[in-house]
């Protein structure tokens, strides 16, 4: 996707709003094209989280908020946002990102702070149905964290680590809070850390495979969300899944990306 913003874009603007639970994304676009792109921590205040991600945007771009055609919100505290003009789900608006990168998409997974999601999409990136995690955490990317935390690894190399792992730990559940007292049981007994990290990612991989496998797996294959800029967690999937997974090049985004084209949809409509 182009991120250039060094000329204004001499069609509408629209904005696309995903107030995640962790992190908020946004994407502004000039027309069909991507002329801006945020990401902040979503913090206590989300109606005040949002309005910077749209002031950012805005000062990307080099435009004001009267010149916005349209906005539309997604996620977790897409009510939040106050200025948008439509709150849109997030399996609608990562199925028109995706769509938008990749139109040979068929299957998603999304791995979210909270929750995992899986969703088919037709020839036109419209969702036809998906499944999502129960409210445990461990069908999500918060296990990961729960562990990072736990191993005093930062979330940030846990895939990379993970992949040096020689005897991966077998996790004997699927929730995270009883995953953190095995993991702090493993580390007692001197169960390496890489192989503790690959365990935690092969047990989260199975459970988002099988959100998958419940709707009947088309190909292409893809993650999204989060967790998929997690090296360690895409490789368990596709160990698991014994497919190739398509990762878009920013997954973290395609939400706030497909709000976006949908507000530019809406508008031309």
């Amino acid at each position: 996707m182009d991120l250039s913003f060094s000329q204004k874009p001499s069609m509408e603007l629209f904005i696309g709003i995903d107030m995640g639970s962790a992190h908020a994304k946004g994407v502004i676009l000039g027309g069909q094209e991507q002329i801006g792109a945020c990401e902040r921590p979503s913090g206590g205040d989300y109606r005040g989280t949002a309005e910077k991600i749209r002031n950012e945007l805005l000062s990307q771009a080099g435009f004001h908020a009267e010149d916005v055609s349209r906005s539309v919100a997604t996620g977790y505290g897409a009510k939040q946002a106050a200025f948008a003009d439509e709150i849109v789900t997030d399996v609608s608006c990562h199925s028109r990102g995706l769509y938008f990168i990749r139109p040979s998409v068929r299957t998603a997974v999304d791995v979210g702070d909270l929750y995992g999601k899986a969703f088919r999409l037709d020839g036109q990136g419209n969702p036809l149905n998906f499944v999502m995690s129960s409210k445990c955490a461990g069908g999500s990317g918060r296990a990961l964290k729960v562990i990072a935390k736990v191993l005093q690894v930062g979330i940030e190399d846990i895939g990379e680590l993970s992949l040096l792992s020689k005897k991966p730990v077998e996790f004997t559940t699927s929730c995270t809070v009883f995953a953190e007292s095995e993991a702090i049981s493993l580390i007692a007994e001197g169960v390496a850390k890489e192989d503790l990290l690959a365990g935690i990612h092969r047990a989260l991989a199975a459970q988002l495979h099988s959100l998958a496998e419940r709707m009947g797996i088309e190909q292409e294959y893809a993650l999204t969300g989060g967790g998929a800029r997690d090296i360690g967690l895409v490789k368990a999937m596709e160990e698991v899944s014994k497919r190739t997974i398509y990762v878009p090049p920013e997954p973290h985004m395609t939400a706030a990306l497909g709000a976006a084209i949908i507000a530019r949809e809406i508008a031309i409509s």
